[in-house]
């Protein structure tokens, strides 16, 4: 500590001294030393991406590490969870599997961007960010149509919703496209094979 508190004192390398006095230490004081020194080891290559002392530790305060690292265990059931993110949280993020939703002109690019022609662009670079976080699986959900807000009782009054402009006809031929539900299945057989109802017969009967 006398040597690395000075104000005089370069800040590189200054945790890696800290570090190296700390490591001997490690197997006496924890049962898993060599995670603990997997953490030294990262923070000390962190602390090298600022410039001072000062900004390190105001950094650390401000977006603390929610927990120490470890050796992997058994995979847990509740392990298999869904993360929610904005593109914007997701730069630098990869995931298995991808869902962006809304790819609809309003979302994709948003209405508050379409004024002006850097804007979209800077809107389609998002896009690309988002599409490129999927490591094996993407999907793009378009919704067909979008429910007004506070509709009449036993309304489903809605606007039909337009696709990306970012998702245009060479790029759909690159997609699969999936509507749902899928054609075919029980629900839709369902419905077709039900009884027909006769609405005029019912209509007729409430004025009766």
């Amino acid at each position: 500590m006398c040597e690395i508190a000075p104000d005089d004192v370069p800040w590189e390398g200054q945790v890696a001294r800290a570090r190296e006095w700390f490591e001997p230490h490690l197997e006496r004081i924890y049962a898993a030393a060599q995670v603990r020194a997997g953490d030294l080891l990262q923070l000390e290559r962190i602390a090298q991406q600022f410039a001072s002392r000062e900004r390190f530790l105001s950094e650390l305060a401000l977006d603390p590490p929610q927990a120490t690292s470890d050796l992997a265990g058994p995979p847990l059931l509740d392990e298999d969870f869904l993360i929610l993110s904005t593109v914007h949280s997701a730069k630098g993020q990869e995931w298995d599997c991808v869902y962006v939703l809304n790819m609809a002109d309003g979302s994709f690019p948003s209405d508050f961007s379409t004024g002006h022609a850097e804007q979209i662009e800077e809107e389609r670079r998002l896009l690309y960010v988002a599409m490129t976080r999927a490591q094996n699986s993407l999907h793009l959900i378009a919704p067909l149509r979008y429910y007004i807000a506070q509709p009449p009782r036993h309304s489903d009054a809605h606007v039909y919703g337009a696709r990306s402009r970012f998702i245009s006809r060479s790029v759909l031929a690159h997609l699969d496209q999936i509507t749902w539900p899928a054609s075919g299945s029980t629900s839709v057989e369902h419905a077709v094979d039900s009884p027909r109802v006769d609405v005029a017969g019912k209509l007729r009967g409430l004025w009766a």
